[in-house]
């Protein structure tokens, strides 16, 4: 769970919310139905108007992960390439078949099947990057649905602006039809570009931070096959991939427990193989 989207949002809402009551309105008078269908379903028309259907679909599915966002484990995938290395050293490449059916990232297990099929390096770089691009850039593609969403919306409040002003002009003659015209001008306005700035452009944003670390997570396997592929020493391979996670933004999410359990787990592999890989 990401808390620090849930207090963002709160406090975008607290502030817009208390703004208002402190300036002597009521919360009531930030509710007005029409406002809300034209902006809202004028933004998500456009947007639909604009993205080819497995773009916005893809798009919709990504919005959980301003919430719940999936953490690529960077040490965990530190030590499988690891162990990989070890096994590679002292078994030769084809004792890592028995690694490919229990790999559970068909990204990993994609490199894994060049790497025992015996691919060159430059191959099996080539082939895991080419995909990596492709995914990523679909996945960017996504993110920026939100980001035109944002741009949008302003406009969509715009529009619902002069909409209400035109209610109110053909209603000159009736003040009592007056109200209603100019709350929906107004309140259009702020639906607009409260939800281009505090929800569309910031959740575009956090997605691409997202993508940005799930690739990380990618280009370590990467450097790591290629690495067992061109038979450098285990260790040295441990040593190189460590630097993506003090290069990491989200090193401070691997916890103590989790490093505690790999290194356990790393050393008692060390002791069984290493004698006879090295």
């Amino acid at each position: 769970m990401d808390v620090l989207s849930i207090l963002g949002a709160f406090l975008g809402v607290l502030a817009i919310v208390g703004g208002n009551l402190l300036e002597g309105g009521q919360v009531s008078n930030l509710f007005n139905g029409a406002a809300a269908v034209i902006v809202l379903g004028g933004t998500v028309g456009a947007a639909m108007l604009q993205t080819p259907l497995p773009i916005f679909r893809e798009a919709m599915g990504m919005a959980k992960w301003m919430f719940l966002p999936p953490i690529p484990d960077l040490a965990a995938a530190i030590h499988r390439v690891t162990q990989w290395s070890y096994v590679s050293r002292r078994e030769g490449l084809l004792g890592l078949e028995r690694y490919v059916d229990a790999e559970q990232d068909p990204f990993a297990r994609r490199g894994l099947i060049l790497l025992v099929d015996g691919a060159e390096p430059e191959a099996i770089r080539t082939v895991l990057e080419t995909g990596l691009y492709a995914s990523e850039n679909h996945a960017l593609q996504a993110a920026q649905v939100y980001e035109c969403m944002g741009g949008y919306a302003p406009t969509m409040g715009i529009i619902g602006a002069v909409m209400g002003l035109i209610h109110v002009m053909g209603n000159l003659a009736d003040p009592g039809k007056l109200g209603a015209g100019i709350a929906t001008a107004f309140v259009a306005t702020i639906y607009g570009v409260a939800v281009a700035n505090l929800i569309l452009l910031p959740i575009a944003n956090k997605l691409k931070i997202r993508v940005q670390h799930m690739t990380q997570l990618q280009e370590l396997v990467i450097e790591g096959l290629t690495s067992i592929a061109e038979g450098e020493n285990p260790r040295a391979i441990e040593m190189k991939l460590q630097g993506y996670v003090e290069r990491s933004s989200l090193q401070g999410a691997i916890t103590r427990d989790n490093m505690t359990r790999d290194n356990t787990t790393r050393d008692s592999s060390e002791n069984t193989v290493h004698d006879d890989a090295l």
